[in-house]
């Protein structure tokens, strides 16, 4: 990684010369713990929601869960992942992902009235996008937490979001993080969220973030505000698609070089619930209607099920 800054950064050379890193080649050196706020551990529907039950509410937030089914995964959304290395696995090509899928299937987003509403749409159909799936249902986070990996720990992540803080489709901060995926890798570069709010609405590239969020928005005042463009936010969509209202859907939108902390951020608070004994939930889950085919109702998925499902045993 140092020799690779000394090559981007030539006047860094000498400094990093004399940095003296050999003593952690091929040293095992074990990650930071993460900070983690764990609820307990669950083997069975009933213990899952036990420790729900128990966990004391909070006065004005919203609840929401995400199923992870492996309790190692982060709270990252599929753009802003990356490689064993550091480098981006997509984030260069977000403009160009977005446009690609726009020009071949152009009718499938023509009822899309803002760009919040074409990302979801693009997140349904597997693009990497800066939304983060999360669900209103407890359940539904549970399945998840349970489809794959059987022998490795899933894990329930639990969400506590400041009412104040749930924003809806039709948001202007949703509107100003949204539109930062029609703007380029070197214009995204260009974005300084440490200015002032005047000298910062007065850069070019801001002018440039304006003119896509006023296609959408004629009226918008054109003034963003630095640290809205840096936040994560939550954000309850439109019910377009039999998916999103299967799994009672909403996202987590990333604007602008943000990060999701394990222990949360002010107006989201993140607790879990570790998950074992996975294939004995999922038989719980199916008895009251909770399998791929409630989940993902699609005819692909349903078929899945169904021959899962009917599947004779095989003889002995």
């Amino acid at each position: 990684m140092l020799t690779r800054l000394a090559d981007c950064k030539p006047d860094l050379a000498d400094l990093i010369e004399g940095h003296d890193a050999t003593t952690a080649i091929g040293a095992a050196v074990p990650p930071p713990p993460r900070d983690k706020k764990t609820l307990g551990i669950a083997d069975s529907v009933e213990s899952f929601l036990k420790l729900l039950y128990d966990s004391p509410g909070k006065p004005s937030t919203e609840t929401f869960f995400r199923g992870h089914s492996d309790a190692t995964y982060e709270l990252t959304p599929s753009l802003l992942r990356k490689w064993d290395n550091g480098d981006w696995q997509f984030m260069p090509s977000e403009d160009r992902l977005c446009k690609e899928l726009l020009i071949a299937h152009h009718d499938e987003f023509q009822g899309d009235q803002f760009c919040f509403d074409r990302l979801v749409r693009m997140q349904h159909y597997g693009l990497p996008t800066r939304l983060l799936d999360i669900s209103g249902n407890p359940l539904v986070a549970l399945f998840f937490a349970c489809s794959g990996k059987p022998k490795t720990d899933g894990e329930v992540i639990v969400f506590n979001v400041a009412s104040s803080g749930v924003k809806y489709y039709d948001s202007d901060t949703v509107s100003c993080l949204s539109n930062l995926s029609n703007l380029t890798y070197a214009q995204k570069n260009e974005v300084d969220l440490s200015l002032d709010l005047d000298t910062f609405n007065k850069t070019d590239v801001v002018g440039k973030l304006l003119h896509h969020i006023k296609s959408e928005k004629g009226f918008f005042e054109g003034r963003i505000v630095p640290d809205d463009l840096g936040s994560i936010v939550c954000v309850k969509a439109k019910q377009t698609n039999t998916r999103i209202k299967s799994q009672s859907g909403a996202f987590l939108l990333f604007g602008q070089e943000a990060t999701l902390p394990d222990a949360g951020q002010d107006g989201i608070e993140i607790s879990r619930v570790k998950i074992h004994a996975k294939e004995h939930i999922l038989a719980q889950l199916d008895r009251i209607n909770i399998n791929a085919t409630t989940v993902y109702p699609s005819i692909d998925q349903t078929a899945v099920h169904l021959r899962d499902q009917y599947q004779s045993l095989q003889p002995v």
